[in-house]
């Protein structure tokens, strides 16, 4: 590379992007959860702005093991995929053949198939690991690169989005090899019990998130909740059936409104996890009626007339994969959406909420774009009260919720991938003047 293009910093010009997860964006198969939900935004978001974009990721086994997307300039690359045929529910089936056969055969192709063709054309080449998954790759990567006297072109990056198997990570190790990120203060704090102090780049939403929820689907949606009982409380509740989640904080807040005589509903929609089935069963020892909701893969409109069909309950269990359009009409709709997790290292369901026009109740951990009774309300303790007192609060000051709404599209407004990218690019461009690559 030129001096003069080295000047030029980070552009799609001179620099490809490599993003190695074990998520990815096959719905049925790798779409886990918000891993990789960020890595398929992320990568797409680089690709629309004109970066050559690579994602390896354990995909579906009856994919194309490689697809061009977004003019071609996103490729992805379905790895394992004689692996993943053995095990088909799911990417975390079969996880560590998985990651065996990952840790050894990813540093090659990186290395013979985009890091020296790159070089070849005077290109720097940005390679980002996420989650424990792919330390030792990243690790392995780096070794390669040095080998072949590759090294010193490439940018490593490592980011960490959770707490999860952290103790299987060779942190002295990684941190020679690469840098390191999180996604809010709060996991850099929890980091530094690990003795790593890592930057921080905050995770981001898509553009079309902020498009407006139509506001006929919220109505007929409100209506049906409702039922015609203008002061019942909507509430909505989306994630894992992971403890973390405070799924059963959630319904013993709901139980409290009901005898304490304020009437509210609540869709909620949880996971496959063993936790669901506590979770369930508490809400009924607590006399909730919960009433399981079942479809296979339906439309907005087949939501909305599920919802009206079910009958009287005060818990909708919606057992079916629920489209993004009507996710986003709970969203906006709801009274509240309880994202209240005792520990959430980002927090990107408070942020949809946000766009949507919504009021989330979120936790007080990695939601560091909260402020709250601003743009959102931060629970502070797993009392159910809390909510119980927030609610009660809002349901009798109107004007505080339409300011909480105006305001939280405002907040998400500032995390699109695009702003997002724009912090990732800055703290590339700062490692690239540590290492040289960049004047």
């Amino acid at each position: 590379m030129t001096d003069a293009a080295r000047g030029h910093g980070i552009t799609p010009d001179n620099t490809i992007f490599v993003s190695l997860c074990f998520e990815g964006p096959d719905t049925r198969y790798s779409l886990a959860g918000g891993l990789g939900t960020r890595v398929t935004e992320l990568t797409e978001s680089l690709a629309q702005l004109g970066y050559e974009t690579h994602l390896i990721f354990i995909g579906d086994p009856n994919e194309p093991a490689e697809e061009r997307r977004v003019e071609g300039r996103l490729i992805l690359k379905r790895w394992s995929q004689w692996i993943s045929r053995y095990y088909p529910n799911g990417v975390y089936d079969g996880e560590e053949h998985k990651l065996y056969d990952y840790n050894e055969t990813v540093p090659h192709h990186v290395r013979t198939q985009i890091v020296e063709p790159a070089v070849a054309q005077g290109k720097i080449v940005v390679i980002l690991g996420e989650d424990w998954h792919t330390a030792e790759v990243i690790c392995r990567i780096s070794d390669e690169l040095h080998w072949h006297g590759l090294r010193d072109r490439a940018l490593l990056m490592w980011n960490n989005n959770s707490l999860m198997s952290m103790h299987r990570i060779n942190w002295g190790r990684l941190n020679y090899v690469s840098a390191i990120t999180t996604v809010s203060r709060y996991m850099k704090h929890r980091m530094w019990e690990w003795n790593i102090n890592p930057l921080v780049i905050p995770n981001g939403i898509p553009r079309r998130y902020l498009d407006p929820v139509d506001p006929q689907g919220v109505e007929e949606l409100r209506a049906s909740v409702t039922a015609g009982q203008p002061d019942r409380q909507m509430l909505f509740k989306i994630g894992r059936f992971d403890p973390d989640k405070r799924w059963v904080m959630a319904m013993e807040a709901a139980a409290r409104l009901k005898y304490t005589g304020q009437p509210m509903r609540m869709l909620i929609r949880g996971g496959l996890e063993p936790h669901g089935g506590e979770v369930l069963s508490r809400a009924r020892h607590l006399g909730l009626n919960v009433r399981d909701v079942e479809a296979r893969r339906p439309t907005v409109a087949e939501c909305l007339q599920l919802i009206r069909d079910a009958g009287d309950a005060d818990i909708y269990n919606l057992r079916f994969f629920v489209p993004e359009e009507f996710v986003r009409l709970c969203y906006a709709g709801a009274d509240a959406v309880l994202a209240n997790s005792g520990h959430e290292p980002f927090g990107l369901v408070g942020l949809e909420v946000m766009a949507a026009g919504g009021i989330a109740f979120t936790g007080s951990t990695g939601e560091d774009y909260v402020v709250s009774f601003e743009n959102a309300v931060a629970l502070e303790t797993d009392d159910p009260d809390e909510i119980v007192g927030y609610l009660t609060h809002l349901a009798r000051h109107p004007q505080d919720r339409q300011k909480i709404r105006r305001a939280g599209h405002r907040t998400a407004c500032e995390f699109l991938w695009d702003e997002v990218i724009a912090n990732l690019i800055g703290k590339l461009e700062y490692l690239g003047r540590k290492q040289s690559l960049i004047l």
